[in-house]
């Protein structure tokens, strides 16, 4: 409630006043995000909803780009001005790097009191937990090596849903045969660098992907299986259509969802596009993971928001009601079931969410036992992002031209080794 000033007031008591006013605002938040899809609005509508419960003004910052490109740009720039959000979506290293660099604060006494450290897998705290404070709340796990199918498209041509890479390459003939076309794709490239992880851990397997993308070893680089997942790459490009360049990843999602395109290669927050269109896996689409050669793999992706340092005892309020808003259990459950993901806790009661998150949890559990969990690289959890950006660069490059899988596999090390 704030304190009403008298306007015909002195000078002096008008000062007085004012600084009464500015004691007595109304605690708030600023968040700045890239979750503009209808399945990603939705989901933050169930965090903004409890910190405006709480009493705290929710001032929305959202910047367009799926991949959050142009949303660092924009941060970069809020940072060079002296005026960063209170709250921001990033992924991974960035994370720890603006953490490192002292610009972020932390909740570690909310934490501590809540028992975050018992509630969150390892996986989570690797990139919330920094130097032992939580400078990021996590909203969620995102699982990013994918499939999304119509079960309508494949019930038209009779088709089993692929166990294996030429299975999957063996359906694009029969899509094309019968009117659909078998890849729906989004053409920029970070769509492409996740399309090329989530090929890496199909054909590679964990231990391949881990040497290549997370340990950055030159002879996995180098080597022939890096050839073998640029020549499945290259059957892709053949199954998406001329017009996929600059189209956004929920559009791509679109296509699956009416019918026109078979599947979609992609993180599963194309789940909440789904959800948002009314569809129910099983009965209208498959939330499947790429075929593996090599037995497990499983691709993660935390998405957090990281909370800049503040000095206003109210935008410090408005905080704390984020963080806690958003390791609410019941805003985990409801985020996740708009998000398409899985919750970031891991002491839940999933049964209120659909088949596709209790496989993807259990597919984590049992893929983190294995040790073939590994974090993602388009999304810049197992290397930096010069590297990432590096290699994104090869990456679409090859995709989007006729070079051989030796020339993309070759162009891939050099920039990777060149950025390192």
């Amino acid at each position: 409630m704030k304190r009403q000033c008298n306007p015909l007031a002195a000078l002096g008591a008008a000062a007085l006043c004012l600084s009464a006013a500015t004691a007595w605002a109304e605690p708030k938040v600023e968040v700045m995000h890239f979750w503009t899809s209808g399945g990603e609005a939705a989901a933050l509508a169930a965090v903004r909803d409890k910190v405006v419960a709480e009493g705290v003004k929710w001032e929305d910052a959202p910047i367009a780009g799926g991949g959050g490109d142009q949303a660092k740009t924009a941060l970069q720039a809020r940072i060079a001005s002296g005026n960063p959000p209170a709250a921001m979506l990033m992924l991974g290293q960035n994370i720890i790097d603006w953490a490192k660099e002292g610009l972020l604060g932390n909740v570690d006494a909310l934490a501590s009191a809540d028992g975050w450290d018992a509630a969150l897998p390892q996986a989570v705290k690797d990139f919330t937990k920094v130097d032992g404070h939580y400078v990021s709340v996590p909203t969620n796990v995102h699982r990013t090596d994918m499939i999304w199918a119509s079960k309508a498209a494949f019930d038209r041509i009779g088709a089993t849903y692929p166990r294996t890479w030429e299975e999957f390459n063996a359906l694009a003939p029969k899509f094309r045969a019968a009117g659909i076309l078998p890849l729906a794709h989004g053409g920029q490239a970070w769509q492409e660098a996740y399309m090329f992880e989530a090929v890496a851990v199909g054909v590679g397997g964990a231990e391949f992907y881990r040497k290549a993308l997370v340990e950055l070893d030159e002879a996995a680089l180098r080597g022939p299986t890096m050839v073998a997942v640029f020549a499945q790459l290259a059957e892709l490009r053949g199954m998406v259509d001329p017009n996929a360049a600059g189209r956004d990843w929920n559009l791509a999602s679109a296509m699956v969802i009416n019918g026109e395109a078979a599947m979609q290669i992609m993180g599963d927050w194309a789940k909440g596009e789904f959800t948002n269109a009314g569809k129910r896996p099983g009965e209208d689409y498959a939330c499947i993971p790429v075929p593996k050669a090599k037995g497990q793999g499983f691709v993660y992706l935390v998405n957090s928001l990281s909370l800049f340092t503040q000095g206003d005892p109210d935008l410090i309020k408005g905080q704390e009601v984020l963080a806690r808003a958003i390791m609410d259990k019941d805003v985990q459950v409801a985020f996740n079931q708009a998000k398409g993901a899985i919750p970031a806790r891991a002491d839940l009661d999933l049964s209120a969410m659909d088949d596709c998150a209790r496989a993807t949890s259990a597919d984590l559990v049992a893929n983190d036992s294995a040790g073939t969990a590994v974090p993602t690289f388009a999304g810049t959890h197992a290397a930096h992002a010069a590297v990432v950006g590096a290699a994104t660069d090869a990456i679409t490059t090859f995709f989007n031209s006729g070079m051989t899988a030796q020339e993309g596999a070759a162009a891939l090390a050099e920039a990777i080794l060149a950025a390192k």
